[in-house]
This record gives C-alpha cells, structure tokens and sequence, in this order.
C-alpha cells in the first residue's frame, strides 16, 4: 500500500468532480475544489472520520469493497479505478466478473433518474446502487452483509422477500431469478462468485434445485410488473434494463403510464419514503 501515492490521487481526484457531477446542489458559499470529504463520504457509505484518514496517509489498507465504493464516489474510469486498487496494495478488479464497482456511464445515467425507481443490479442480484424511490419500494439493503445483499439469495432463504409481489406472480418470478443467476454463471464461470451462489442455494433450498435442473436462461427482466407496496397497495409499473457492455451489471428502470392511478401511487410512496427516511435518522 502506497499511503502517499493514495492520499495524493483521492485529493486531485475529489477535486476535480463536480457537485453536478453526483447529483448534488453547488451552493453559494463553497470555498473547495470539487467535492468536500464529508460529501465523498456520503457517496461511499463510510464514516468522514475514515476517509479523512485515507487522505491524510493514516488509514488502515482498504478492502477491496471499499475502494469499489470510493470509485463509485468519485465516479473513477476504469484505469482510475485500476489505479487506485493498486496503490492501495489490491489486486485490480477484473473486468468480466460480478465486481461492486459501478460501471461509470451506467452511473452517470442512474444519476439523472431521481423521479422513478432506478436500481444498478449486480449479475448476483446486488443493489449497487439504488435512489430513494427504489428505496422505499424494494426496502434499504445496504447495510446487509455477505448474500443476505443478494436479491437471488433472500428469494430462496427470506420467505418475506417475496411478500412484494403477488402470490399468482411468485413461481414466474422465482424462474426469472434462475434463469437470470444461470446466465451469470454462463458470462463469468463456475468459479465466480455467480457460481458460488449457485451452490450455497443448492445446499440451503429444494426448491432452487428444481429450478436450476430446468436449464432456464435469461438476461431479460419482465417488461411489465405488479408489485405490491405494504403503504400504497399493488403499483402496476413498466420496467426496463440497460446492461453493460460486458454485461455484468444492469440499470433497472421502472416507470408508471403517465397520469394513471399507478402513477399516483409512486408520487405517494416519494412522500412515504422521505417520511421513513425522517423516522430512521
């Protein structure tokens, strides 16, 4: 671990991305360059306390997750992301594998998605990133640990994951997680970390094991969905992907007919999510 080379890199490097850049108003008064720690802090999910260290040569030696979200913070390139991975004494991230760093020009397209739920998925079915309206419809997360992040994991270990769809729509959507963790398997190996889920849910549900023996493969979410929301009831949404070009990660749109009763329901639950948002802090 390079402290100095570190500490250098993530200063020139905050200071150059703009308030716009991540979504956050510039203000009158700002006396830094770019962004200030507390505000890369935020994006990172970290305490300031912990990223000032960095930039101060005190840290301790990053985890390779945490520098994927510094990364995502600071809406690094990928041979800025390698860069930094290698002055932190970590191997670079490999380009065709379910890795936490959020591919830049997803990111910068989810950035401009604040008026409807927008999610950046992981081909292990990972939350990378999701705004508030995702938030407050699929619930927060990002606090969890190990596959509990995964949303294929909870499916087939957490029988209240599925509580936010329909009981008709249960079996199709449990096939879609299948097909879709099959797929992941199919791009990044038996050895990746699609694979080791593979066997972790063989090992902990019966049910998995029947699905998986069906061969099933797709990349595709529906195109249409009903989810049911314990606040606003059942939301009827259109719902659209963007992968990236290697396809390991993918941006997930969902959207309401415009001036529908569906529609209403997401302007609500924006409301119903600031409240919750409120009560937790």
């Amino acid at each position: 671990m390079d402290r100095a080379a570190l500490a250098a890199f993530l200063r020139r490097r905050r200071a150059a991305v703009q308030p716009a850049d991540v979504g956050l108003a510039p203000g009158a008064r700002r006396r830094t360059a770019g962004l200030r720690r507390e505000e890369v802090a935020a994006l990172a999910a970290m305490s300031v306390d912990y990223y000032t260290r960095l930039e101060q040569q005190r840290g301790p030696q990053p985890s390779e997750q945490m520098l994927a979200a510094i990364a995502r913070a600071l809406r690094l390139t990928d041979d800025e992301t390698d860069y930094l991975f290698r002055t932190a004494g970590r191997g670079t991230p490999d380009r065709i594998v379910c890795h936490p760093h959020v591919a830049p020009a997803l990111q910068r397209v989810f950035d401009r998605l604040q008026d409807t739920p927008a999610v950046i998925m992981s081909c292990v079915g990972e939350a990378l990133v999701a705004n508030d309206l995702a938030v407050a419809l699929f619930g927060d997360h990002s606090q969890a640990r190990g596959w509990e992040r995964s949303e294929f994991y909870r499916w087939f270990t957490d029988p209240t994951s599925r509580e936010i769809y329909p009981v008709a729509d249960r079996d199709r959507h449990g096939r879609a997680v299948v097909a879709n963790l099959r797929a992941a398997v199919g791009l990044v190996g038996a050895d990746s970390p699609a694979g080791e889920l593979v066997r972790v849910l063989q090992a902990a549900s019966p049910e998995f094991v029947e699905l998986w023996e069906r061969h099933e493969v797709a990349r595709r979410y529906e195109d249409h969905k009903v989810l049911v929301h314990p606040e606003v009831g059942p939301i009827e949404l259109d719902c659209q992907v963007l992968f990236t070009q290697d396809q390991t990660q993918s941006l997930l749109v969902l959207t309401a007919a415009p001036r529908s009763a569906d529609a209403e329901k997401l302007a609500l639950l924006s409301v119903v999510g600031q409240q919750e948002m409120t009560r937790s802090r």
